[in-house]
């Protein structure tokens, strides 16, 4: 793992630049180094592999992490800080780079590297719930059961084309870097028929095995709480969704996968999810 330290003001940085990104975008993360650098004393660090990411922000001290590159970055970087329970303590900043970035625009930082850039240098910190599972994982946008369909996510796909080497030497680092225990596969998957799944919320049957679904979706809600919709197969009419909310949801029944932000996880048969509200800060544009 290189290291380089630039000096400028006051502040101190550790800015995490992922692999990924610094071989699909070169010159969006040398952008990224140039504008960091010139507002703030920066200490560089490239990693090679998943060991010297967390090595590195395990590391980091009172420096405030920056981490240059995609949503499955920065989903790396949460995971890692909540699994040596340092979430709570740590204002993290992410530059995005790279070809998914949904998960960081709807978190509110920008997608343009000057303007994301700027706002880890002179934005506010943003405290943001988090869904936790009981096998320690963490969500921090939204999840759905069964994934969405490969059509529906074309930037996140993981299919190759031929000539492009290099993509898929990018695509097999990817898959290296998924958090240990979270299992996933490619969410080019077909998506499958209607599942027949217990969704409870604080405790709550709101559908039972008895009633088909086409699709469960959780994302935050209100401040606390968790935002659940159920989707029941429809005959004839159209089904209206049924919706709740709560800060624990537990799904279960026959096997099923969830995608949980850019990640796609199971098979399982039972998986809660508990909201932890506040639970990690990141830096977004001031307002105004």
């Amino acid at each position: 793992m290189a290291e380089v330290a630039t000096s400028a003001t006051s502040e101190q940085l550790l800015v995490v630049i992922d692999p990924v990104a610094r071989r699909s975008d070169g010159e969006s993360v040398r952008i990224a180094k140039d504008v960091l650098g010139a507002g703030a004393a920066v200490k560089l660090c490239l990693p090679e592999g998943p060991e010297e990411f967390a090595r590195a922000l395990r590391r980091r001290g009172s420096r405030r992490p920056v981490v240059v590159g995609d949503d499955r970055a920065l989903i790396r970087a949460v995971s890692l800080l909540h699994r040596h329970r340092e979430l709570a303590g740590c204002a993290l900043s992410v530059v995005p780079v790279g070809g998914a970035l949904s998960l960081a625009r709807s978190l509110g930082v920008p997608t343009g590297t000057v303007q994301a850039a700027r706002a880890v240098l002179d934005g506010v910190e943003r405290r943001m719930d988090l869904l936790v599972d009981d096998s320690d994982g963490v969500v921090l946008g939204a999840l759905r059961i069964p994934p969405v369909t490969a059509t529906a996510q074309q930037p996140d796909s993981e299919t190759t084309s031929p000539g492009r080497p290099w993509l898929r030497t990018c695509q097999s680092l990817v898959r290296t870097l998924v958090p240990a225990g979270r299992p996933s596969r490619p969410a080019s998957a077909p998506e499958p028929g209607p599942s027949r799944l217990r969704v409870e919320v604080d405790g709550e049957t709101l559908v039972d095995l008895n009633q088909p679904v086409e699709a469960v979706s959780v994302s935050p809600g209100a401040a606390g709480v968790a935002s659940v919709e159920v989707r029941p197969v429809s005959v004839g009419a159209e089904a209206s969704p049924l919706l709740a909310q709560g800060r624990t949801v537990t799904v279960s029944g026959a096997h099923f996968r969830y995608r949980a932000d850019a990640l796609v996880s199971g098979p399982v048969r039972t998986r809660t999810w508990v909201v932890r509200e506040g639970a990690w800060g990141l830096t977004v544009p001031a307002a105004g």
